[in-house]
């Protein structure tokens, strides 16, 4: 096998997360595949003996392809998603269907509505951090920001994707002591098992997802289960504190003094409407984590 060969099968290998990317930032399936085309052939014309880590290095080059589309798009003021009915569903084209399947699930059509309302940057941001746990540096080079800029974006863009109204990006990093007191009443009504505690602090409608340890996630819904999920995680004997998480109101829960897990929230109206918790060890280590004090 020859250096040329040895490089496409190593690019294969990671096409199905290259495609998950593209088809997350872009919506369409078609564009998808053309946006992993040309990180391929920008590899193909690269010095790839240099290249010291080749999957971090594939998904920048697919993020630059895809912001570069992205922005072509708003300057064209193309309409989003309505336009690119095979976002829905695979490639009829495709050769792979375990492929096919991992973009199609990846691009799932509530939510890409909701990501076509973000900035190119925001979205570029949101995507690789959030959902593909690329860190904040590699994103910054990619956008030319700082990493804290990088953040601040991707902050914007959870909130956006909540239905909150957006903020301005200084107000993200302040310690809002309305919001940390709905944080502690939380815990404290967890710890002490108090379920009606915890029914006042939670909205109605709640909606809290968990990424499971091995990288799958778990969605329920209302007060009620949420409330009995909260007592029985705290019965678990972890040392559960109120922290910021990427720049979000949270927690972080300790097992024998390494983090474990970490909870971030959305509240509105003094009550919890929102929770996103973070099991699995590879992603946590990629969250900004500031435990509030002692």
């Amino acid at each position: 096998m020859d250096d040329h060969d040895w490089l496409a099968q190593r690019f294969e290998e990671h096409r199905p997360r290259l495609r998950a990317v593209a088809g997350r930032m872009l919506g369409s399936t078609g564009e998808a595949d053309d946006a992993v085309q040309e990180a391929w052939f920008r590899l193909d014309r690269s010095e790839a003996d240099r290249i010291e880590n080749l999957e971090a290095w594939l998904v920048t080059t697919v993020g630059r392809v895809c912001l570069n589309l992205l922005r072509a798009r708003s300057t064209r003021r193309e309409e989003p998603l309505d336009t690119h009915p095979e976002a829905a569903t695979p490639d009829p084209e495709a050769t792979n269907p375990e492929q096919d399947a991992l973009v199609a699930d990846s691009v799932g059509l509530a939510l890409q509505v909701v990501l076509d309302t973000l900035t190119p940057a925001e979205r570029l941001a949101y995507v690789l951090h959030d959902l593909f746990s690329v860190p904040f540096e590699e994103i910054g080079a990619v956008l030319d920001r700082s990493p804290n800029a990088v953040r601040q974006l991707a902050s914007r863009g959870r909130r956006r994707l909540r239905g909150l109204e957006p903020v301005a990006e200084e107000e993200t990093t302040d310690d809002a002591p309305a919001q940390r007191r709905v944080v502690e009443a939380f815990l404290a009504a967890a710890r002490g098992g108090d379920f009606d505690a915890l029914l006042a602090v939670l909205d109605p409608d709640i909606v809290q997802r968990t990424t499971t340890a091995d990288g799958s996630t778990v969605t329920v819904r209302g007060a009620a289960t949420v409330a009995a999920r909260a007592k029985a995680f705290t019965m678990e004997g972890l040392d559960v504190r109120p922290a910021r998480v990427d720049g979000r109101v949270g927690w972080v829960a300790y097992l024998h003094g390494s983090v474990h897990t970490v909870g971030a929230l959305t509240i509105a109206h003094g009550q919890i409407t929102g929770m996103d918790i973070q099991l699995d060890p590879g992603r946590i280590a990629h969250h900004d984590i500031v435990p509030f004090g002692p």
